[in-house]
């Protein structure tokens, strides 16, 4: 009995060495449990709602976007002026009612920043999930043309005035996902995120520069031009709440049981949400993540 207890035993270490080759099983090289983390990330949006900035008047606000300073008594007198004292405009444009757009911008974002912070739950089975709140600052930029000439001016005059354009807008985004990970060595995971968002956004600024000075088109008007004797009120965002859902694949660091600095690439489809202006787009970010993973106590 003592000698097939023995044996017994034997044989049990030995299907235990060669089912894992002497590593320890998966599920002991991963951080589980609750975790922290914070998150820094390059941004490209898609510029699907990029020409919201552009200018152009719209169904809704026929004296808006760039007319609405250019044909304003109180500012584009002011840049009729400057435009004929520095001989930018010719005396066809006989005030500055008569300033005229030649063409509007394309507008595209540039490529911007996303910052983060959020919890994460891990499972020894390597599923988990996390909650997620990024903060973007996102610029639109363009160039629109000023018609120099209202069509009348002298044979090779410069009939165009190229003149800039932004636009600034801040997104929130709250997201929760599904998460798995994968132990690819004794210090390195591979992880996979699945999950949905919420986006606010708000539009911060409009701008457009002529000749060196710059002016906002936001409406703070409430639909008017803002000529003498015209309120002004507080400006009402224009921005609004869209959703989407995403994808992430990040390559991660493990120091066990204290946290990870991971690497990763998030694709995003998302409907932004803008006054008047609402449109579907991916986004794409490149960042990293760092962990803290103390908390393995909550089981």
């Amino acid at each position: 009995m003592k000698h097939a207890a023995v044996i017994l035993s034997a044989l049990l270490l030995a299907v235990s060495a060669n089912a894992d080759d002497g590593k320890p099983p998966s599920s002991t090289l991963r951080n589980t449990g609750l975790a922290v983390f914070a998150g820094a990330n390059a941004y490209w949006a898609s510029d699907a709602t990029a020409n919201f900035y552009s200018g152009a008047p719209t169904a809704t606000d026929n004296t808006g976007g760039i007319y609405r300073i250019l044909h304003s008594n109180t500012y584009g007198r002011q840049i009729w002026e400057d435009l004929r004292n520095n001989r930018l405009i010719t005396d066809a444009v006989g005030d500055y009612t008569g300033l005229t757009v030649a063409e509007y911008p394309q507008m595209h974002y540039r490529i911007s920043y996303q910052i983060g912070l959020g919890i994460r739950y891990d499972y020894a089975s390597g599923f988990g999930w996390l909650l997620r709140f990024d903060l973007a600052r996102l610029r639109a930029q363009g160039q629109w043309n000023l018609d120099a000439t209202n069509g009348t001016g002298p044979l090779g005059y410069n009939r165009y005035l190229p003149c800039g354009i932004t636009g600034q807008e801040d997104r929130i985004n709250i997201d929760l996902a599904v998460t798995h990970t994968v132990a690819l060595t004794r210090a390195i995971d591979l992880e996979l995120n699945l999950g949905a968002s919420l986006i606010n956004t708000k539009v911060k600024d409009n701008i457009i520069e002529i000749n060196g000075h710059t002016y906002s088109i936001l409406d703070r008007w409430d639909g008017n031009i803002p000529d003498d004797g015209v309120a002004a009120y507080e400006y009402i965002n224009q921005g609004g709440i869209g959703y989407g859902v995403f994808a992430s694949l990040l390559l991660g660091y493990r120091v066990q049981g204290i946290g990870a600095i991971k690497a990763g690439y998030t694709c995003a489809q998302t409907k932004t949400v803008l006054q008047n202006y609402t449109a579907w787009g991916w986004q794409h970010t490149l960042g990293i993540r760092i962990e803290i993973n103390n908390f393995s106590f909550i089981q």
